[in-house]
């Protein structure tokens, strides 16, 4: 048996943390909306005894969980309040979206795969976070319904910040997405709106699926 595998859920917890602040994430709320949500409740199959590494882990429809710690940076980078509305795009496992609802007042979360999608919402309710809605869409083109957004969080990579979606922020308002033209090689980066156009930081290196167009066959 290993080491994890004896742990006490406490004790696996703690070490969960640990690890999150140790590679960065320092924000009191972040890391409580982190410790609230089970992040082995979104890992199924051969890697569910993985769950609590910091590392990223496959899921269905060829997307990837994020390892915990780049949640927790990008999460901390979009800096969401009580009353904001966010926008994510690319729900996938659900983990990112579930952080978020502690953390702010609505989630829209988007994601081509209707398969994660449905999978995603069994979880929000079986978790009662009523204030996250779930759709099947095309991220690429955002939500102009619900528009627009305090924050949009972006969980796949893309060559430029979306168009359509710096057009979705508000002004006040911060999009986190990681951009790159290879998947070796992409920056996360904070986009901030104002009145007198858009400010862009360098965060960090990261590594995400791409930003695809279009709905998936699943």
């Amino acid at each position: 048996m290993s080491d994890e595998a004896a742990d006490t859920p406490a004790e696996r917890q703690m070490r969960f943390l640990f690890q999150l602040r140790s590679r960065g994430v320092t924000d009191p709320r972040v890391l409580a909306a982190m410790e609230r949500i089970d992040r082995g409740l979104f890992v199924r199959g051969q890697f569910s005894d993985r769950s609590y590494e910091d590392t990223p882990l496959p899921i269905p429809c060829g997307q990837t969980i994020s390892q915990p710690s780049v949640v927790g940076l990008m999460t901390q980078a979009l800096n969401p309040g009580q009353r904001d509305t966010v926008l994510e795009i690319g729900t996938g496992s659900g983990y990112q979206a579930a952080v978020l609802a502690g953390l702010c007042r609505r989630v829209y979360t988007v994601d081509r795969h209707r398969r994660l999608v449905t999978e995603a919402e069994a979880l929000f309710q079986k978790l009662g976070l009523h204030n996250i809605t779930a759709q099947i869409a095309d991220g690429s083109r955002g939500l102009p319904d619900q528009a627009p957004f305090d924050r949009i969080l972006v969980t796949a990579a893309a060559e430029d910040p979306p168009g359509p979606l710096l057009a979705q922020l508000k002004i006040g308002g911060i999009m986190v997405v990681p951009v790159g033209q290879s998947d070796a090689v992409q920056t996360l980066i904070r986009v901030t709106r104002s009145e007198s156009g858009f400010s862009y930081d360098e965060l960090r290196q990261v590594r995400f699926v791409p930003l695809v167009e279009g709905l998936g066959q699943t």
